[in-house]
C-alpha cells in the first residue's frame, strides 16, 4: 500500500511516553514464556469459550448490532499489493543467522481515512506449513506488541547492545507468530486522521483487528485456512475475546482458540485487588492499605488519573505507596530485579548473588533503544508518521480504558 508522505499526521496524537520509565502500576505486560504463560486458554469446542463469549457479548452489546452493517465491507476485496514479498526482512540489523521467515509492514484497515496497522511476523523456525498461526495483542491500553511481545518477551531475539541475541523460548518454536500494534496510535501504526485518536475504543479496535486480518490474509493466502489462535495480555483481556466474537459472529478464518494472561477484565476487581497484592507481601504498610479501602482505591486513583482530576487524596494515597514500594520494585514482578542505569550500580544497590537464571531485567530499554535505530527501522519497512521517535507504549490510546 502507499504510504503518505504527511510528516507530521500525528501531531494531534497524545504525548507518548516510553514504559521503561513508568512509575505507576497500570496493567501493562512483562516476561512471559512458551513455557510459563500465565494465562486462560479456550478451545472454540469447549463449552467455556461459548460462554465467556455469550457473557462478553453481553458486556458489550455493539457486538451484536453495530457491526452487522460493516463487516461485510471490511472483508471485501482491497486494493493492497498482495505480494508478501515487498515485507520480507532480508535481515534485521545485528541478528544471528536464522533459517526462518521474517516479515514487517502496514496493513491499510481504512484507506479512506489513511488508517494503517504495522506487525512483524516471524515463521516457525521448522516446518512452518505445518504450524498454526498465533496472533499476539499486548494491552496497556496503548502498548506495542512489537516492542514488547516480540522483542522483550517471546519473540525469536531480544536486543543486547547493537546486537540481537536469540530467544530460547521464543514461541516461533511450535507456531508462526503474528504481532500487532494495535490500536492505530500504537508503535508505528497511525491515522493521519487526528479525530481518530479522540474517538478510539474497543468497538473501533476490534473492527480495525478484524480488518487487520483480513487484509493480512489478502497477502499471506497461504495461512488463510490454517489454524489460528489469538493470544495477548493485560488489556488484550478485552482485544482478544472481542475480535474473536467478530470472527465465530461472521464465520471467518480457521479459529481454534483463544488465550489471555494477566488479562484486564473487570476495571474495578481488578485494579483493587492490588492493595492487597502489595500489602500482603509486605510493600505497604498497614495505615496505606488501610488508605486504599477507606479514603481511595486503585480503580478511582486510574480513571482520576487519565481524566486529569487528580483529587488531593487520591494523589497522596497513591504517592505514598510509591514511596514505600520504592523505585528498586518491579511493580509486575516484586521478587525481581529492577534496571537501572548500568549493571554495576544495579549490583550495588541491591548488593545480592543471583542464584537462578539470569534475566535481563534492561530487554525493554534495550529495544526502545533498538527500535529507535533509523537503520533497523528501514529493515522492518517501518516509518514515523507523525511522530519523532517509536516509545513502548503511548498514552493516545488511555481513552480506551477510561470508558470502562
Amino acid at each position: 500500500m502507499r504510504l503518505p508522505k504527511t510528516k507530521d499526521a500525528r501531531n494531534g496524537r497524545a504525548k507518548s511516553q516510553n514504559s521503561a520509565k513508568r512509575s505507576d502500576f497500570t496493567f501493562r505486560p512483562k516476561y512471559s514464556s512458551l513455557l510459563c504463560f500465565a494465562g486462560i486458554l479456550f478451545t472454540l469446542s469447549s463449552f467455556s469459550l461459548a460462554r465467556s463469549l455469550v457473557m462478553h457479548l453481553q458486556l458489550v452489546p455493539w457486538l451484536t448490532a453495530a457491526t452487522l452493517g460493516v463487516m461485510t465491507q471490511i472483508c471485501s476485496s482491497s486494493t493492497l499489493n498482495t505480494i508478501s514479498d515487498a515485507d520480507k526482512i532480508v535481515s534485521l540489523p545485528g541478528q544471528p543467522k536464522v533459517s526462518f521467515g521474517q516479515y514487517a509492514g502496514y496493513i491499510a484497515v481504512d484507506e479512506k481515512q489513511q488508517r494503517a496497522l504495522f506487525y512483524y511476523f516471524a515463521e516457525a523456525e521448522a516446518n512452518p506449513a505445518s504450524k498454526p498461526l498465533v496472533l499476539w495483542l499486548n494491552g496497556g491500553p496503548g502498548c506495542s506488541s512489537v516492542g514488547v511481545g516480540a522483542f522483550s518477551e517471546h519473540g525469536p531475539f531480544k536486543p543486547s547492545g547493537d546486537v540481537l541475541l536469540k530467544n530460547d523460548y521464543s514461541w516461533n518454536k511450535e507456531a508462526n507468530m503474528l504481532y500487532l500494534e494495535s490500536p492505530a496510535g500504537v508503535g508505528f501504526s497511525y491515522s493521519v486522521n487526528n479525530s481518530y485518536y479522540n474517538t478510539v475504543d474497543d468497538k473501533m479496535t476490534a473492527r480495525d483487528n478484524l480488518a487487520f486480518l483480513c487484509n493480512w490474509f489478502e497477502k499471506f493466502p497461504e495461512y488463510k485456512e490454517r489454524d489460528l489462535f489469538i493470544t495477548g495480555e493485560s488489556y488484550a483481556g478485552h482485544y482478544v475475546p472481542q475480535l474473536a466474537k467478530l470472527i465465530v459472529q461472521f464465520k471467518l478464518f480457521n479459529l481454534k482458540g483463544i488465550a489471555i494472561g494477566n488479562p484486564l477484565l473487570e476495571f474495578n476487581t481488578d485494579f483493587n485487588s492490588r492493595a492487597e497484592f502489595l500489602w500482603s507481601h509486605g510493600l505497604i504498610s498497614d495505615t496505606t492499605y488501610e488508605s486504599f479501602n477507606t479514603i481511595c482505591n486503585f480503580s478511582q486513583i486510574q480513571r482520576q488519573k487519565q481524566s486529569g482530576t487528580l483529587t488531593h487524596g487520591c494523589s497522596h494515597v497513591f504517592s505514598t505507596a510509591l514511596r514505600e514500594i520504592s523505585k528498586f520494585v518491579d511493580g509486575y514482578d516484586v521478587t525481581l530485579d529492577v534496571c537501572l542505569s548500568t549493571v554495576f550500580s544495579q549490583s550495588a544497590v541491591l548488593n545480592k548473588l543471583q542464584e537462578t537464571e539470569t534475566i535481563d531485567v534492561c530487554v525493554q530499554e534495550e529495544t526502545y533503544k533498538y527500535l529507535n535505530r533509523k537503520e533497523v527501522q528501514e529493515s522492518l519497512h517501518a516509518r514515523l508518521i507523525g511522530i519523532s521517535t517509536w516509545t513502548t507504549c503511548s498514552s493516545s490510546c488511555v481513552l480506551q480504558c477510561s470508558q470502562i
